[in-house]
């Protein structure tokens, strides 16, 4: 499927593209260009304002691809 062998795979495959990322207990989306992830799943997107968000892998709940 797309290349996608493992999780991660995945992950690489949305580098540099536009994300959604839903948040444990919170009702609304982060969103940015994906520029950099690791192993725990932390994040490292540009948001609108082009400013870097980091943001902690063990609060993640899903992330989107945002067309």
């Amino acid at each position: 499927m797309n290349g996608v062998e493992r999780p991660l795979d995945l992950l690489n495959n949305l580098k540099g593209q536009n994300v959604k990322v839903k948040l444990k207990g919170k009702d609304e989306f982060e969103k940015g260009i994906l520029l950099a992830f690791d192993i725990h799943i932390n994040l490292v997107l540009e948001d609108e304002s082009k400013k870097p968000l980091f943001i902690r892998g063990d609060i993640i709940e899903i992330v989107y691809q945002n067309n």
